[in-house]
Formats: C-alpha cells, sequence, structure tokens
C-alpha cells in the first residue's frame, strides 16, 4: 500500500507540483493538499496521513504553529517542513518541537523522495545545510550535565575530547552507534537482543549525559565528535 501524503502550502503551485511529483511514485498516494494550517487541522480527523508536508511559511497560523497543535497530542505521524528560506533558528525550533525534517523548496526531485522515504522508516530528513545548523548549534552546547557538574573545573565544559564518553555504559555506547546510523528503538532492541523497554531507558540516559533533546542531537553528536561520516 503506498503512503498517504498531506500536502500544507499557502502557494498552489508549488503545492501541485509536490502533489504530482508524489503520484508519479508508486509509494505515495496524496491523500489531501491545504492552502492553510486551519484547514489541515480541521479535516484531519477525516483525513489522517502517513506523512505531512508542511510549509514553515504561512499566514495566519504559521507552519511552527502548526507543528505545535498537533504535537499536543500527536507524537507519531510523521511531519516534514518545507521552507524557501535558510532560517536556521526556526530549523532549530522546528526539530526541537518534534519535526521529522526540514527540507528546502528547491530541493532537487530525486533528493526529496530520497528524504521523505528516510523519514518515514524513523530517520530524519534534512538536507546538508540542516545538518551543518545542527552541528553548529550542539557545539555551543557546554558539556555540562547537571548541577553537580558546575563544581567541576571550568575546562571540563570546554574540552573537545572524548572523556564524556568514560560516564556512558558500554550498552548505551552501542545503543548511541545505532541511533547514529538511523535505527529505530525496535531494530536497535533486535539488534542488541534487548527489549524495546531498555533501548528507551538507554535513549533517556543518553539524552541526559549529554545534556541533548533528542534522538536527532544524539546522531548529529555521534557524527561530529567519532567521526563516522
Amino acid at each position: 500500500m503506498p503512503y498517504k501524503v498531506s500536502i500544507v502550502d499557502d502557494h498552489a503551485l508549488f503545492r501541485r507540483g509536490v502533489a504530482e511529483l508524489l503520484q508519479q511514485s508508486a509509494q505515495y498516494h496524496v491523500l489531501a493538499q491545504y492552502s492553510s494550517g486551519q484547514a489541515l487541522l480541521q479535516d484531519m480527523a477525516q483525513h489522517y496521513p502517513d506523512l505531512l508536508l508542511l510549509d514553515l511559511h504561512m499566514p495566519e497560523a504559521s507552519g511552527i504553529d502548526v507543528l505545535k497543535r498537533i504535537r499536543e497530542n500527536d507524537a507519531s505521524l510523521k511531519i516534514v517542513m518545507l521552507t524557501a528560506s535558510d532560517d536556521d533558528q526556526q530549523i532549530i525550533e522546528a526539530l526541537r518541537l518534534g519535526a521529522n525534517g526540514f527540507l528546502s523548496k528547491d530541493t532537487a526531485p530525486d533528493e526529496i523522495l530520497q528524504k521523505l522515504a528516510q523519514a518515514l522508516t524513523g530517520q530524519t530528513a534534512l538536507n546538508q545545510h540542516g545538518i551543518n545548523v545542527l552541528a553548529q548549534q550542539l557545539r555551543q552546547q557546554p558539556v555540562i550535565k547537571t548541577a553537580s557538574d558546575l563544581d567541576r573545573p571550568a575546562q571540563y565544559a570546554k574540552n573537545s575530547d572524548l572523556s564524556i564518553l568514560q560516564e556512558i555504559t558500554q550498552r548505551e555506547k552501542e545503543t548511541l552507534l545505532l541511533i547514529a546510523k538511523g535505527l529505530n528503538n525496535k531494530l536497535i532492541a533486535r539488534e542488541l537482543g534487548i527489549s524495546d523497554g531498555t533501548v528507551k531507558v538507554y535513549v533517556k540516559n543518553l539524552l541526559r549525559k549529554l545534556n541533548l533533546h533528542s534522538r536527532l542531537e544524539l546522531s548529529v553528536w555521534t557524527h561530529q565528535h567519532l567521526n563516522l561520516d
């Protein structure tokens, strides 16, 4: 069965172009198209997609506003943001709010299809600019993890080596590497021979120890510090 996709964009020409691109692929079925976020929210009970393509800049309710509304009650819907501008802060904000990806509207058609496929399999759809923005954000964060760390020497928060990994267990390290490869909790559990619940505990511990807020940040941190690229 093809994935059901809804598209929200106030520019009709772009919206129809994306719809035609998706319809040409056997993997997707365009469930609905909307010119505003309000129209989407009012219709979701009747037309619930597998994937939502959401324009960032729209009149009345912005893509960020709509994303917040959806994530208040729905953490599972795959949502990829679309934008014609490179607003770094909004990229970070959307990802923190739970967006599954962020694509520029001038992304090549083949790359759009590739990135959307990644989002549907639990990975994060980001072009190179988005990855660079997130990596820069992480570089600016100190390595202080808990209040007790404030009593440690100041250079601890500024070091760039991997001493922080000494506080991460072997299983947590294995989980971190698999997150960086794009695996979801179920696949990580299968790979390590443990339960989904145990994986969730490891992810929670990693977020706390590294002072991060999302799986995406864990993945980028790993690529930046362990040279996996």
